[in-house]
């Protein structure tokens, strides 16, 4: 075998359809496109969701629900997370930038502490927001829960 003859394996590959070659290829006339009608012309391209011209699914279903534009999302980390990663790494600050680095966040995500699980480090926590419980576990282990 060498490099002058190569080719692709047996059935891998097909012919395209040669269309609008005349009526001896079998693929004249129309040129698969039917007879008359939008479809048949060149230049015609579907409306995005056009479903023959019944009332299209988006227009039959109802608007509903409501969509809170100023309301903030937070990325819950809670007491445990926090927990194990002094006990790994022996990190007595917490910071969101510190927590991305780590994997836990995106570094665009706005932080909240949440009171799962049970603290007994001292930490100095700094975060977007605090759970009422977070926040009194933080500071009865005689850390500090600051807000950005």
């Amino acid at each position: 075998m060498d490099l002058s003859n190569l080719k692709p394996a047996k059935g891998s590959t097909k012919t395209s359809k040669r269309i609008g070659r005349g009526q001896g290829s079998g693929r004249g006339g129309t040129s698969t496109r039917g007879h008359k009608g939008a479809q048949s012309r060149s230049g015609y391209s579907k409306k995005l969701g056009f479903e023959g011209g019944q009332m299209p699914i988006a227009r039959r279903l109802p608007k509903f629900g409501f969509k809170n534009f100023s309301r903030v999302e937070y990325k819950g980390i809670n007491l445990d997370v926090l927990q194990q990663m002094w006990e790994k790494q022996e990190i007595t600050v917490i910071t969101p930038e510190i927590l991305a680095k780590r994997g836990y966040i995106s570094k665009n995500d706005k932080v909240k502490i949440l009171g799962r699980g049970e603290l007994k480090a001292k930490l100095e926590v700094t975060a977007h927001a605090f759970s009422a419980s977070a926040q009194k576990a933080i500071e009865e282990t005689g850390g500090s829960a600051n807000i950005i």
